[in-house]
């Protein structure tokens, strides 16, 4: 029996915003392979100019449209995802990606990639758990899209595998590797790749490993990097999520209503969606109403103090506090002092 002693991700949901590194790596691919890249282009509204730009962020059904297109032009292609995926090493991912590298161990490695997971280019979600005998690691994809389900499977597991294999230096050994679809006409490529017989038709999509792997120094390891990677990890899933998604919109209705909490059901009412959703979405974004009233709050605060002679008391009530003192403590607990000395200071 396993147990989830490594945490979730921190997103549970494929629908989260991403950069165009992914993008611009399956379109190489596709013009290796003769196909032009306004044809894996279309339908997008990015242009070439966009893939050289490591600024600029998509949406993640652009780049499933990119799938799409990809799976259309070579519909031919045998071992499609398995191929594509091999594209994908530890430095793909920048920061994200180095962040990883500098871990102690492959388990801290794994955590860091699970509690920034957005900052990859995953479909499938990996959920990892630990048992007596081996590290599970299960692929999610109850959303993804039946049409390119499979080949986002072996894209995503050949990723994660070959990324696994970078950070130790060698092949990671494997136990067992099962997916949950027909035994394709090209399923010895799994075994060329994996090292592991695979089975087909299973329950679960996942791969496993023995423990003792999990528990192995990584020889990049570095603890000020790791630092220094993994602030700047939690700055780039900040910005992400303060521009776009469910989260965006929640939190620009909490600011239009001056950070008085309008209610779940209400937001839930004007985004045309049960509570129940809106609840489900906000968790897969890896937030909740409570945590976005909170931040809109101190930062209309911070605001309210500094550039407007309004009184505690005022601030307190323009936020939609009953009580003054419960605005209090609620301050400290952000900034560490009361209103009044942060108005001061």
């Amino acid at each position: 029996m396993t147990t989830p002693t490594v945490p979730l991700p921190g997103v549970l949901d494929w629908d989260f915003p991403r950069s165009v590194g992914s993008v611009a790596l399956i379109v190489a691919f596709a013009q290796e392979n003769g196909v032009d890249v306004d044809d894996m282009l279309d339908g997008t509204g990015l242009g070439p100019e966009d893939l050289h730009n490591p600024t600029t962020q998509i949406d993640a059904r652009v780049e499933l449209t990119v799938v799409r297109n990809l799976a259309h032009h070579l519909a031919g292609y045998e071992g499609l995802g398995l191929h594509l995926g091999s594209r994908y090493r530890v430095t793909t991912f920048g920061i994200f990606g180095y962040a990883m590298i500098s871990s102690p161990s492959l388990r801290d490695a794994v955590e860091v990639a699970l509690r920034y997971l957005e900052l990859s280019f995953t479909f499938c979600i990996p959920v990892v758990t630990i048992g007596e005998d081996e590290v599970v690691a299960t692929l999610r994809s109850e959303r993804v899209p039946a049409d390119v389900r499979q080949l986002l499977f072996e894209r995503d597991m050949t990723a994660m595998f070959v990324v696994l294999t970078d950070l130790i230096g060698r092949k990671l050994p494997l136990r067992r590797i099962e997916f949950e679809f027909p035994r394709p006409s090209y399923s010895r490529e799994y075994y060329e790749i994996f090292r592991t017989e695979p089975h087909f038709d299973c329950a679960d999509t996942l791969f496993a490993f023995d423990p003792v792997e999990f528990a192995q120094p990584l020889p990049q390891a570095n603890e000020h990097t790791l630092a220094m990677c993994v602030a700047q990890c939690r700055d780039l899933v900040s910005r992400r999520r303060a521009r776009t998604g469910i989260a965006h919109e929640v939190r620009e209705r909490l600011i239009q209503l001056g950070g008085a909490p309008a209610g779940i059901d209400e937001l839930a009412r004007e985004l045309n969606m049960s509570t129940r959703t809106l609840r489900r979405r906000l968790t897969e974004a890896g937030t909740s109403y409570r945590d976005l009233l909170d931040e809109v709050r101190e930062a209309l605060a911070e605001e309210l103090l500094s550039g407007t002679p309004l009184s505690v008391s005022d601030v307190a009530i323009r936020l939609g506090y009953s009580e003054a003192s419960t605005f209090i403590h609620a301050f400290k607990r952000w900034k560490g002092v009361t209103p009044a000395v942060f108005a001061r200071s």
